[in-house]
């Protein structure tokens, strides 16, 4: 006596939405993610041991081992760094300021920078380093 049995069917799951879906999430992060980047300039920052990472919004000024000053990777003189910093200000949401500065910088020209931060509306401002040895 031979039993007939029901031919086996395969169920199979279709993969090709999925990854259409991982591809569309994929590109959504990366298109809404804030990319920050620095300016190359060749800076030797000092090191602190209560180093913290920096806010990725704050408008960056650089001052680099020659005394010259960037804002927004355009180099500023001295006496319009203020309003520059308060253009960029008005257009952020946060109201914070980084100064990026080289070791070698004199500290009478970073208290200015700092200074000029301030003067132009800056809430916080502050002086970026490198995570010291504890």
């Amino acid at each position: 006596m031979r039993l007939h049995r029901a031919p086996r069917r395969h169920q199979e799951v279709d993969m090709a939405p999925l990854i259409d879906m991982v591809f569309i999430l994929l590109i959504f992060f990366a298109v809404s993610t804030t990319f920050t980047k620095d300016m190359q300039l060749e800076l030797q920052r000092p090191s602190a041991r209560s180093a913290a990472p920096a806010s990725s919004k704050a408008v960056r000024v650089h001052v680099d081992r020659g005394r010259q000053v960037f804002v927004d990777e355009q180099p500023v003189k001295p006496w319009m760094l203020q309003a520059r910093v308060r253009d960029l200000l008005a257009a952020s949401a946060t109201k914070k300021a980084l100064v990026v500065a080289d070791r070698l910088v004199p500290a009478e020209l970073l208290v200015e920078v700092v200074d000029q931060c301030r003067l132009a509306g800056a809430a916080e401002v502050g002086v970026a380093t490198e995570a010291g040895a504890p």
